[in-house]
């Protein structure tokens, strides 16, 4: 064996490490951003909409399945109702025999209010004869005794009519809400967006607020930064960014700031290191401008996130 090849070997070691070296230095110096121009590290997310149930009960059946587009108001799920259906039938009942009571009822004032008046008239006579001296003060007495019952009857028969009344309204709201709630156990989606999970399988029993599937807005992504003082200060919303991922690195994707904080926090503990958690920053978010335009673009994916605080041109590698 030649006696001269460890260090021949230890010399080409060397000599690739430091044209190693060299390549990072070069490419650091290389991706330096020009003055002007600030970047931060972040996730690409879109809007996230929770589909759960408002009320207790089973889960009948699920209509979509993850990665299904759908749009605003499209069916997604449906909680069994047929114990509410029930529920509501029987009120629907009580509604139609409040009404029927009602009825009645209205009747019965109409009688009595004849029956009071009869008897303000016999009292009328009646006391216009025993001016007279022609009727007893017993005959007077028994009339008077005869009026007041059918003004209290009058006033028993219409406190029977409001009673009813309430009746009706409590048996129509009865009616209303159980409708309401029939038709909150359907789940609809509330914008156009794309299923990312199923979290429920027909059979199962949840409680309120139990969640069935989550739903993305895709033509809503944006990407959290959390940028010095020094660079959130010189922000406002509507400035142009950038946002590059690590899986489409050749393509500047546009956005604008969308939100820059009032004050500042601790960086969150996503980020790597625990020095720079321990840093006051601002987060900004930056929202794509035209997310469709690039459909490989998706929610989770790392990236970074550029922002410009003076007057300057965006370099080539982020037209």
């Amino acid at each position: 064996m030649n006696r001269y090849a460890p260090r021949i070997f230890a010399i080409a070691l060397l000599a690739l490490l430091a044209a190693a070296a060299g390549l990072g230095y070069w490419k650091s110096l290389h991706d330096q951003l020009p003055e002007g121009l600030s970047m931060g590290n972040g996730r690409l997310e879109a809007t996230e909409v929770q589909i759960a149930s408002k009320i207790p009960g089973r889960l009948a059946e699920v209509l979509v399945d993850e990665g299904d587009k759908v749009t605003r108001g499209q069916l997604l799920a449906r909680i069994d109702t047929r114990t509410m259906e029930a529920q509501r039938s029987q009120a629907e009942a009580e509604v139609l025999r409040a009404r029927e009571n009602y009825a009645a009822a209205q009747a019965s004032v109409q009688l009595r209010q004849s029956e009071l008046l009869l008897a303000s008239q016999e009292l009328k006579r009646v006391r216009e004869i025993f001016q007279r001296k022609y009727a007893s003060q017993q005959l007077l007495d028994q009339q008077q005794a005869r009026f007041d019952t059918a003004n209290a009857a009058v006033v028993a028969a219409r406190a029977q009519l409001a009673a009813i009344k309430a009746a009706i309204g409590a048996a129509e709201a009865q009616v209303a809400q159980l409708s309401s709630e029939i038709d909150d156990s359907s789940l609809r989606a509330p914008i156009d967006g794309i299923i990312q999970l199923r979290l429920a399988e027909p059979g199962e029993v949840l409680g309120a607020g139990g969640r069935v599937l989550m739903l993305i807005d895709p033509s809503d992504q944006y990407m959290n930064l959390y940028l010095p003082a020094s660079t959130s200060g010189r922000l406002t919303v509507g400035d142009q960014a950038r946002i590059v991922l690590d899986a489409l690195p050749e393509q500047a994707l546009p956005a604008k700031v969308a939100f820059v904080a009032a004050k500042a926090q601790f960086t969150p503990k996503q980020v790597e290191t625990r020095d720079e958690r321990q840093k006051l920053v601002f987060r900004v978010k930056l929202r794509l401008s035209d997310p469709g335009a690039v459909p490989q673009a998706k929610p989770g994916m790392p990236g970074a996130g550029y922002v410009r605080t003076a007057e300057v041109d965006w370099p080539a590698s982020l037209q």
